[in-house]
């Protein structure tokens, strides 16, 4: 059964339970990279759209002309979200696509997006336990995409001087990193995230640039949780629920 959940920004999403939902990854995701004017933005692997529904507050709010795709694999996740879509209204900025991520570049055209995100598989297919709810194991191991395949295609689909913000483990930077420089992209800008102040990071944020030059700021630490379980200001700050 659907579910309707209230992203607190003047949008609403639809979203399947028994499938998978987003979580604060796919927030953190959405609020990393800055938006510019008449940004072309695709949302690989883009699940029940929630990364394309919050851009789309943010492009509304400043007026900034830009449009979003957001593309999926699996035909169910992409109805799903084709109507949060159609129930907010937004599909003169938002449209939704059925596809592979690996043919994405032959598809949709090379240097097509200004700005590409991805909130990707976060273990290896060997490594992730698959059992029997393949929904749940595509959006979380490397079924259907590995990072060769999401950082090669961004790269492509990347005008030069475009944007790939990607939220992923920690574990895997070096290999992020290594993925990045045979693709093109250059990584501009990186952030750590910690669930506590004084425990290990669980999550990174990178944004690189196709054919930019190296140089890597790496930003504060994101700490998601006071002592107390409370969300900290900052991601009260991003939640908008300050």
């Amino acid at each position: 059964m659907l579910r309707l959940d209230d992203l607190q920004n003047g949008y609403f999403i639809w979203q399947d339970p028994a499938m998978f939902c987003f979580g604060v990854d796919a927030v953190l995701l959405a609020h990393y990279p800055a938006l510019k004017k008449h940004d072309r933005i695709l949302d690989m692997g883009t699940g029940f759209a929630p990364v394309p529904l919050i851009l789309e507050a943010e492009n509304k709010k400043r007026s900034l002309g830009a449009h979003i795709t957001g593309l999926e694999i699996q035909e169910r996740a992409a109805e799903i979200a084709q109507k949060s879509v159609d129930y907010n209204r937004v599909g003169e900025d938002i449209r939704i696509l059925t596809g592979d991520i690996r043919t994405a570049p032959e598809t949709m055209g090379a240097a097509s997006f200004t700005l590409i995100t991805c909130n990707p598989p976060y273990m290896a297919a060997e490594d992730g336990i698959i059992g029997s709810d393949e929904a749940r194991a595509i959006a979380r191991t490397e079924m259907k995409c590995t990072l060769h395949d999401v950082v090669s295609s961004a790269g492509r689909l990347l005008v030069p001087g475009g944007r790939f913000a990607m939220i992923h483990r920690p574990f895997r930077i070096p290999e992020i990193f290594s993925e990045m420089q045979k693709a093109g992209l250059s990584p501009k800008r990186m952030r750590l995230v910690y669930p506590y102040a004084d425990a290990e990071p669980s999550m990174v944020l990178v944004e690189a640039v196709r054919g930019g030059r190296p140089y890597l700021r790496c930003g504060a630490p994101l700490v998601i949780y006071n002592r107390d379980r409370s969300y900290t200001d900052e991601i009260l700050d991003i939640y908008g629920r300050k």
